[in-house]
This record gives C-alpha cells, sequence and structure tokens, in this order.
C-alpha cells in the first residue's frame, strides 16, 4: 500500500489565466502545470518529464516562457499567464498556429503546445534570425517524432512576417 501525502494548509492564489483572473486556493507543493490542468481544466498544456528537460509545459508568464512543471502555483502570485489555449483569439488562430499547421509542424501532437508557446517567444525574445540561432533557442523542447525541420520552417516564416497576424 502507497502511503500517503499528508494535506498541508491550502494557501489563497491570485493570477490572471488567459486574461481571466482566478482566486485558488492551493496546496504550497502544487505546480503551476498542475493547478492549470487539474484546477483550471486547461489541458493544452502537457505534462511530460515533469522535470522541466522536455518542454512540453512550456507557457508565457509575464510574457517569458518557462516550463510550468518546474514552477510552483505560489510562485505566480499576481502574474499573468498564458497557455496555448490563450493564444488564439476567438476563431482567429495565432499566427504561429497558422505556420505550424502550414509546415506540419506536428506528428502526434503531444508536444506541439509546448512547442508553439517556445516558437513564440522565440520571436518576440528575437532569437529567429537563423536557422542555427532558430535551434538554440528551441533546444529546450523535444518531439519525439522529429518534426524539427518543419518547426523550423514555421518560426521562419512568423518571424520574417510571412504569415498573417
Amino acid at each position: 500500500m502507497k502511503p500517503s501525502l499528508p494535506s498541508l494548509k491550502k494557501i489563497q492564489v491570485q493570477v490572471e489565466v488567459n486574461g481571466v483572473p482566478h482566486t485558488l486556493s492551493v496546496e504550497p507543493r502544487v505546480t503551476l502545470l498542475d493547478l492549470l490542468r487539474e484546477q483550471l481544466s486547461l489541458t493544452g498544456t502537457k505534462k511530460g518529464c515533469d522535470h522541466g528537460q522536455c518542454g512540453a509545459c512550456t507557457v508565457h508568464v509575464d510574457g517569458k516562457r518557462i516550463n510550468s512543471c518546474l514552477s510552483l502555483a505560489v510562485m505566480n502570485h499576481g502574474k499573468s499567464v498564458t497557455t496555448i489555449e490563450g493564444l488564439a483569439k476567438g476563431d482567429e488562430l495565432h499566427p504561429m498556429q497558422v505556420a505550424f499547421i502550414k509546415h506540419d509542424g506536428f506528428q502526434c501532437g503531444y508536444c506541439t503546445p509546448g512547442q508553439i508557446m517556445s516558437a513564440v517567444a522565440c520571436v518576440n525574445e528575437g532569437h529567429a534570425g537563423s536557422e542555427a540561432e532558430i535551434r538554440e533557442f528551441m533546444s529546450g523542447n523535444i518531439c519525439r517524432c522529429g518534426a524539427y525541420s518543419n518547426i523550423v520552417k514555421a518560426i521562419r516564416e512568423v518571424a520574417e512576417g510571412g504569415v498573417s497576424k
């Protein structure tokens, strides 16, 4: 029989997720990833390795990309979080989402939300000037299917303004 972890006193966290403010009660050990998936039902952000090595859980916090599996929910109190669900504006996809579809930047799709979130950050950070630079700044996101060349094409197109916004 597996021993259960002791229950901890919950802490109130205020966080804006995809433009919507939330006040939630969480145990201090709850990660941002688990808060998003389990309490807010935003399952686009994937749990891959749970060690910050695969990038499947990439989200933006105050405009910067992070691995949400390595960030405690309480560390994000008062911050603004954007997940893959928050990129599109209604039915209008984000240009990076359009480019990933156009260039077939996914195969099984599991890593795709994290790849897209990192790709948007890569462009916004100004690290999409060359294929080598894109590969370097996307190196924290693993695709087991090997769609890297198509991902790079999608990022290049958006960086060069080739996909309408």
